[in-house]
């Protein structure tokens, strides 16, 4: 019950539901997140450092990035997530964040193939 009880805390917070969201779709680091969402680099390494810390996002580190992904393992989170994300077209700040998110992976995409 403390897991079920601990992940609606998580997600009752809008910062960190909108990470989760836009982490469902891709990986980002912090400064992509920042960008997207317009929310202070700290604030938004704080509340990754918390989601971290209960297991459901994981850390990679690529050159002098550290990019964070999913890292659901309980199928009742996953199954809650989903629903949102698929449910994404009433919620605008969600939808606009993962507008963005699919732009900007367009243009890392972009910049990386002229490498």
């Amino acid at each position: 019950m403390y897991k079920l009880t601990n992940y609606f805390k998580l997600l009752s917070d809008e910062t960190r539901l909108r990470i989760m969201v836009l982490l469902f779709h891709n990986e980002f680091c912090v400064c992509q997140i920042t960008g997207i969402t317009g929310i202070s680099q700290p604030n938004v390494s704080k509340h990754l450092a918390r989601l971290r810390d209960m297991g459901l996002v994981k850390d990679e580190r690529k050159e002098q990035y550290t990019f964070y992904s999913l890292n659901i393992e309980e199928k009742l989170f996953e199954d809650i997530l989903e629903k949102i994300v698929s449910n994404v077209k009433d919620y605008p700040i969600l939808k606009s964040d993962i507008e963005k998110s699919k732009a900007a992976a367009k243009y890392i995409e972009l910049t990386s193939m002229n490498k």
